[in-house]
């Protein structure tokens, strides 16, 4: 796959000389949320809380004389990068941004100025819908594969049927770093089913980690399962992290489906209690808008066994895409 890549990346590069684009045409998406939510555990309790989100994202693209593809995509997201909390002068509301060059035989070539997600970052997401992000503190999360501003992601043209590669790479941006390299490979010839499989490294200044992560769900009728796991090993054991999260749900109609979730992480200390999570949720969605209602527990959530870090979560919330 190795070779396959500087193949494609060296032909996609050539292509790119002297040529100029033709018309193309930008549109825009929106989405906007709204929720309420409560969380209580001793001492942790927080009460009732209202959140809201809203988000704007601008994409199009035109053909080359060439026949090759460019695409652009920039999204707003209002407090995102947010650096002056006080005044709102910071480089708010930018936020994910990256253009795609692409042809038939050479595959596709992103460069993600800001959001990149490497090959195998793409992939390790929790399926159970990452319950622990409303509980853990951000030292406590686990850590995924390479995410970095100023990325490449090369998507290989179509070798076998139903079979998707991808390459990513991130360049020294850290004094004294090695660069990082991932890669991930998804399988999708059976019905209903999808089997997704990636590995890399996460180089910085100070340290170095590789990250594995796999995936897998089915669709059978109104139900689907699905199962994740993601390994990332730290050169420093206590900077480890290892999270494996099962989903199942029904779809009751084409508005309604409900399902159930759990989530176990674990850090690198021997002597650590191992973080769980589980939870059921509910959803309806007509037209543009979605609501849902969600009931969570997190065990352990920092690792220990203070009573504090035993807490329970509800969520109420409304979105609408436009």
């Amino acid at each position: 796959m190795k070779n396959l890549k500087k193949i494609g990346l060296s032909a996609l590069a050539g292509s790119l000389v002297a040529v100029s684009a033709s018309a193309g045409e930008m549109s825009v998406a929106g989405s906007a949320k709204m929720e309420v939510s409560h969380k209580n555990g001793g001492a942790a309790s927080a009460g009732k809380s209202f959140a809201m989100g809203n988000q704007l994202t601008f994409s199009g693209s035109g053909e080359l004389d060439n026949g090759m593809n460019v695409s652009l995509s920039f999204v707003l997201d209002q407090g995102d990068d947010e650096t002056d909390t006080s005044t709102q002068s910071g480089n708010s509301p930018f936020d994910s941004h990256s253009v795609t060059v692409s042809a038939d035989g050479l595959g596709s070539l992103k460069f993600a100025g800001e959001g990149g997600d490497s090959a195998v970052a793409a992939m390790d997401d929790s399926v159970a819908g990452e319950m622990w992000d409303d509980y853990q503190a951000s030292a406590d999360e686990p850590i995924s594969g390479k995410s970095s501003n100023d990325m490449l992601i090369y998507t290989l043209p179509t070798i076998l049927e139903n079979v998707d590669l991808a390459a990513s790479y991130t360049p020294n941006g850290d004094g004294g770093a090695g660069s990082s390299t991932s890669y991930s490979v998804e399988y999708s010839g059976i019905e209903g089913l999808s089997v997704a499989y990636g590995f890399g490294e996460d180089n910085s200044a100070n340290a170095t980690a590789d990250a594995t992560a796999w995936s897998i769900s089915y669709a059978y009728g109104p139900f689907s399962i699905a199962a994740a796991d993601l390994e990332y090993d730290h050169e420093t054991a206590t900077s480890s992290r290892d999270m494996t999260s099962y989903y199942v749900s029904y779809t009751v109609s084409d508005e309604i489906s409900i399902g159930y979730g759990t989530e176990e992480i674990t850090d690198g200390s021997a002597s650590s209690e191992v973080a769980e999570f589980s939870g059921y949720d509910a959803s309806y969605t007509a037209g543009g808008m979605t609501l849902s209602v969600a009931m969570s527990k997190g065990d352990n959530v920092d690792y220990s066994t203070t009573a504090t870090k035993d807490q329970e979560r509800w969520f109420l919330g409304a979105s609408f895409a436009f």
